[in-house]
């Protein structure tokens, strides 16, 4: 057994574990990274790259069939899946050296090829080795979870990461889950030819903006995919090319391939907490505003840390800590300015509070700026024009945007750059956007903003007659 002292150990290298250690390592410090699996984590592997390099192949079979509007003969795309699935891995093959071992190793990194586990507050062991450093960094990540539902056990099923190395197209795909994986997979396995039933317990895509929801909602069932509300699992059974999902409330569904995609867990099953003296919570690991951990010198991020889970979390509590860890600065995290986004077509996009939340903070202090895509020039010259953006405003700041509609991933950024630095809408609104842009409908909705403060004000009206009376 060899042991090891070190500035930093960061333990997983997914989005969040491989920032911190790139950047420490290149600022000066000791680093050692752990990783038992795959280098890139989810993210890389079985998140966000293979499902939107999928989306990329479904969009191209979709617009073939969907040219007459152009001018272009309409197309029946000759779909093969297992190519489809090509293109994925070839898109992973392509990113996956900016994540490698031996980049790291070029940073100065120790990279060690296995999992983690606390042996005390101040150690980990990890294969033959045994770490101690000034700081850890916990950054293992999330995996699927999959839900106890009588007979899942018995009955072949995928989840994100085992869908993309499936080779065989499903006839008709069974989704559990209507959440943000659910309908985006539904949507690429629609236009790639496959039928789609999406089987939601609750409301699909609840947790985002209702009215949002609804317009992502309706383009899905329109391309075909069935979504059943209300629908909680309660019995699955069947075999290879033959499932079958009976409800509580006693419908049933057949289907050939079965995905869940009810939500995710943090991976902490392998780390010993207890040995290391940090308390876990409820979605993962107990962490203060600083990100870190009941034990002072340990911290945890991105999904492991319970809260949002996505890439750019991860990220961006690396940067947070890399302040507090490598200089002892003051450091806090922050949600007020973390955008989502779902990225289906059209995509939706959401930054601070939802209408609803503003609206139950604020009451009538809040006022909503609002513009429709169908006003926005190029989205009519693209045929892209369904969609809104609106933007909840408190004494002139926004404190929530959401965006559904082509682009609203890109258009959503600003929104956050807003938040992040507490900008007025007058601020936004001063920007210019080049034309004809999909980018012009943030300026164009920070404009509705002071629309009737301009052109419904008597006050402005009566000024101006007067003004026009005395200049020369």
């Amino acid at each position: 057994m060899s042991r090891i002292n070190c500035d930093l150990l960061v333990i997983g290298a997914g989005s969040g574990g491989l920032s911190v250690a790139a950047g420490a390592s290149q600022m000066g410090a000791d680093v050692v990274l752990l990783e038992g699996h795959k280098m890139g984590g989810d993210c890389l592997n079985y998140g966000c790259v293979p499902s939107k390099a999928l989306l990329a192949s479904a969009k191209v079979a979709y617009q073939q069939g969907h040219a007459q509007s152009f001018g272009v003969s309409d197309q029946q795309p000759q779909v093969d899946y297992a190519a489809a699935k090509d293109h994925v891995h070839d898109v992973i093959d392509t990113i996956a050296p900016v994540d490698s071992q031996e980049r790291f190793e070029g940073f100065g990194v120790t990279v060690i090829r296995e999992f983690g586990s606390f042996l005390s507050p101040t150690e980990v062991q990890a294969g033959d080795h045994v770490l101690t450093a000034r700081r850890i960094v916990i950054a293992t990540g999330s995996a699927p979870f999959v839900p106890p539902v009588p007979g899942l056990d018995q009955v072949p099923y995928e989840t994100n990461e085992t869908i993309f190395d499936l080779r065989e197209q499903p006839r008709h795909l069974l989704i559990i889950g209507g959440g943000p994986i659910g309908m985006e997979m539904a949507q690429a396995h629609i236009r790639l030819g496959s039928k789609v039933t999406v089987l939601e317990g609750a409301k699909a895509l609840g947790r985002d903006d209702p009215e949002a929801a609804a317009v992502v909602l309706e383009a899905l069932r329109g391309e075909g995919v069935e979504i059943v509300e209300g629908a909680l699992a309660a019995e699955i059974s069947g075999e290879v090319g033959a499932i079958k999902v009976k409800t509580q409330d006693g419908r049933s569904f057949k289907g050939s391939h079965l995905l869940m995609a009810v939500g995710r867990k943090s991976n902490i099953d392998r780390l010993n907490l207890a040995a290391g003296g940090i308390e876990p919570s409820r979605t993962g690991i107990k962490v203060d505003a600083g990100l870190r951990t009941s034990n002072r010198r340990v911290y945890a991020i991105g999904d492991v840390a319970g809260s949002l889970q996505f890439t750019h979390v991860a990220g961006y509590h690396a940067g947070v800590i890399i302040r507090s860890a490598l200089f002892g600065l003051p450091s806090k995290a922050s949600e007020v300015h973390i955008p989502r986004a779902t990225y289906t077509d059209p995509e939706l996009a959401q930054v601070g509070l939802i209408e609803a939340e503003a609206r139950e903070r604020f009451g009538s202090k809040l006022e909503i700026a609002r513009f429709d895509y169908h006003h926005n020039d190029r989205a009519l010259s693209e045929r892209k024009a369904k969609g809104f953006a609106k933007v909840m405003v408190v004494k002139g700041r926004p404190v929530g945007a959401t965006i559904v509609g082509h682009q609203a991933g890109e258009l959503i950024s600003l929104w956050s750059l807003a938040l992040a630095n507490r900008l007025k809408m007058s601020q936004v609104a001063a920007m210019v956007a080049p034309y004809p842009t999909i980018g012009e409908v943030n300026k164009r909705v920070a404009g509705a903003y002071f629309s009737p403060r301009l052109f419904d004000s008597q006050f402005v009206k009566r000024a101006v007659r007067f003004v026009q009376r005395w200049i020369p």
